[in-house]
């Protein structure tokens, strides 16, 4: 029997991409009434759920909480270790942790034997390749639907967010849902957007050590490392790329100054030079993902590169990223 059937689960919480929606829509399957939230990696760990979070709540795609009652993740860095295990087996907790390209993956995993999941096998093959970072160049630059709608997402645009969840949650098929008059137009800003991305990249990265830094702190801008490899092809083996807001500008919308980390897959699709990890968590005991896709919150360093007990500042950017680049170039 599923170790999670027979739990009670009143509020989903799922990170706020294709891989969270897809994952929140299996486990809404198994209990259609539970409340969906999507969140970011950032917003779980400086506590901004913690309210809301409790033992009738679902965590998917996302840092563990200690207060949560099921826990589905493929994070590298999230994978539990046994004192977690048997500490949340003590309170009725639930961690379900696979090495997996997806967080939907495990989830179809954890419930295709209690409930009919099969409408989910026309997402979950694109999911686990762009999750896991194994789909080609051509792909990611096609119009394949799933890789358009997963470009229309955004987290802090809940309405959209649920109406794609309730789409899915319904059964439509990617390219049902692509046609949607209300998803087709967005995925039409998307492609605009794609392309002004495209041209935003040459002015605001900077290639050290075939590594492409990307600039994009303060204007409001996220993108992944697939567009930015893709773009800059041969010329990079990894990318970085600093988004977010400086903690004085933080507002309920605002992500905290953050750097994410991506291999080049398309150069190297079977895996990458560097763990990439070691990087994610080098500063942030909370950062962390996978060796070749991964992130973590900018630090307050001295110049000595020592931790400081206080604010983040824009210098902390340039501290980050020469200590970071320090240890790129020992690879």
């Amino acid at each position: 029997m599923s170790k999670v059937s027979g739990m009670t689960i009143e509020k989903i919480v799922a990170d706020g991409d294709l891989d969270g929606l897809i994952s929140a829509a299996i486990v809404q399957r198994y209990w259609p009434d539970a409340v969906v939230v999507f969140s970011h990696p950032a917003e779980i760990r400086r506590g901004d759920l913690d309210s809301i979070i409790d033992l009738k709540t679902a965590v998917l795609d996302l840092p563990f909480h200690p207060h949560c009652g099921l826990h589905i993740d493929h994070h590298l860095t999230n994978k539990p270790s046994p004192d977690t295990l048997e500490e949340a087996g003590k309170y009725g907790r639930v961690i379900v942790w696979e090495e997996a390209l997806s967080a939907a993956r495990v989830c179809y995993n954890a419930f295709a034997e209690i409930c009919d999941l099969s409408d989910f096998e026309a997402w979950l093959d694109m999911v686990d390749r762009l999750d896991g970072g194994k789909i080609t160049q051509e792909e990611f630059l096609s119009n394949h639907p799933i890789v358009w709608i997963g470009r229309t997402i955004n987290p802090n645009d809940n309405d959209y967010c649920q109406y794609l969840l309730d789409c899915i949650s319904e059964g439509l098929d990617p390219e049902q849902l692509k046609s949607t008059s209300k998803v087709s137009l967005r995925i039409e800003e998307a492609m605009e957007e794609f392309h002004t991305l495209q041209s935003m990249l040459d002015g605001n990265t900077s290639i050290i050590d075939r590594l492409a830094i990307v600039r994009l702190e303060d204007t409001g801008v996220r993108t992944n490392g697939y567009l930015v490899t893709a773009h800059f092809g041969d010329k990079c083996d990894a990318c970085m790329i600093i988004h977010g807001y400086h903690t004085e500008n933080l507002g309920s919308e605002k992500w905290p100054l953050s750097a994410s980390f991506y291999s080049n897959s398309f150069l190297h699709p079977n895996g990458g030079l560097f763990d990439l990890t070691k990087l994610a968590t080098a500063f942030d005991i909370d950062g962390g993902g996978h060796a070749d896709a991964c992130g973590c919150r900018i630090q307050p360093l001295t110049m000595g590169k020592k931790m400081e007990d206080r604010g983040v500042k824009g210098d902390d950017i340039e501290e980050n990223i020469s200590c970071w680049l320090d240890m790129w170039s020992h690879r």
